[in-house]
């Protein structure tokens, strides 16, 4: 784990891809220095998202190197492995850390009180503790929230619309989370209305995500739900490949998914999310505090299904839902 490595993506700085947190006291008191705590791998839709959140921004008036100073983190190991690095970016003294997902916001709870925190890509924050309520959330944090609990019904549901044959199905989750824990409940509770054997399938790394698909694909007429999460974002290759060579039919959170391979997606539109985080981030720079900003939910959902796979996993999709759906990949 480089713990140093800086993550430049506003194209054209003519500043150094590394800067030492101790310059930091020597920028002029007109620089804004905003954080970015990326609480994923280093993949390429997590590029592709933070890129839209750095556009955002420097529309807004605030780019990097002119008038802002920005640093930016990626997950690359454990929460205690990480806190070291995420304790260097809090001495940074930003004016404002943009956090995406639950393990970063977590982190950054623990860790700092004082310093406005724009949240994006998180589920429940309620119940995680970051906020006191949606509408007012109070405290040094606020944001955009991710998928809620009952979710997960609504997962099983599109996939067995997509493919009416499906009488099993597994969901992929990272267990310990709770929002991941809610989506299996939720589930669970669908799945006798649609006439489906659920099973949980907790992993940690990329081998148990591989244990648990070769393992499920033993019997026939099995399906897959991959839920929104760190880990299965940063195994996204892995677990289409594997989709794709055992012939499973898989339901993603992302559209991105399915333009990588997966067969079916249904959420919202993160990219969007990523825009109006930079827009929470710019009224916070501006002198709004956190507090005051209602957490947001998504209010947009789309349906988007790859006929590419569908014909690769030797499917035939029903015309009702490819009517429904807001993209089809031909």
């Amino acid at each position: 784990m480089r713990r140093r490595e800086f993550v430049r993506l506003l194209g054209g700085a003519a500043a150094p891809a590394y800067w030492p947190l101790a310059a930091s006291a020597q920028q002029s008191c007109e620089i804004r220095r905003i954080a970015i705590l990326m609480g994923t791998a280093t993949t390429d839709l997590g590029k592709s998202y933070l890129a839209k959140f750095l556009r955002r921004l420097e529309q807004l008036g605030w780019a990097d190197g002119r008038n802002a100073r920005i640093e930016t983190r990626w997950w690359t190991g454990t929460v205690d492995e990480m806190r070291p690095v995420v304790g260097e970016l809090v001495a940074f003294s930003p004016d404002v850390i943009m956090a995406f997902s639950n393990p970063a916001v977590g982190l950054l709870k623990r860790m700092t009180s004082a310093i406005p925190v724009v949240f994006v890509g998180v589920g429940d924050p309620i119940g995680d503790g970051f906020v006191s309520s949606l509408a007012h959330p109070g405290g040094n944090i606020t944001g955009f929230a991710g998928f809620d609990g009952p979710i997960g019904g609504r997962w099983l549901e599109v996939l067995k619309e997509t493919v009416p044959r499906i009488t099993r199905l597994m969901m992929i989750m990272h267990p310990e989370t709770p929002i991941q824990q809610a989506f299996w409940r939720s589930l669970q509770e669908a799945a006798p209305r649609f006439g489906v054997e659920a099973t949980s399938g907790g992993v940690h790394d990329a081998a148990e995500i591989e244990r648990a698909i070769t393992s499920f694909v033993t019997k026939e007429n099995g399906g897959i739900i991959v839920t929104p999460h760190a880990l299965t974002w940063a195994n996204e290759d892995l677990i289409i490949a594997l989709t794709l060579q055992h012939r499973l039919p898989s339901l993603f959170a992302t559209a991105a998914s399915v333009k990588a391979g997966g067969l079916v997606s249904y959420g919202y539109d993160y990219e969007d999310t990523m825009r109006k985080t930079a827009e929470y981030v710019d009224r916070i720079l501006r002198g709004e505090k956190p507090g005051d900003l209602p957490v947001q939910m998504p209010t947009k959902f789309e349906l988007v299904i790859n006929l590419r796979t569908a014909k690769a996993l030797g499917l035939d999709v029903p015309p009702i839902v490819l009517a429904r759906a807001d993209e089809v990949i031909e």
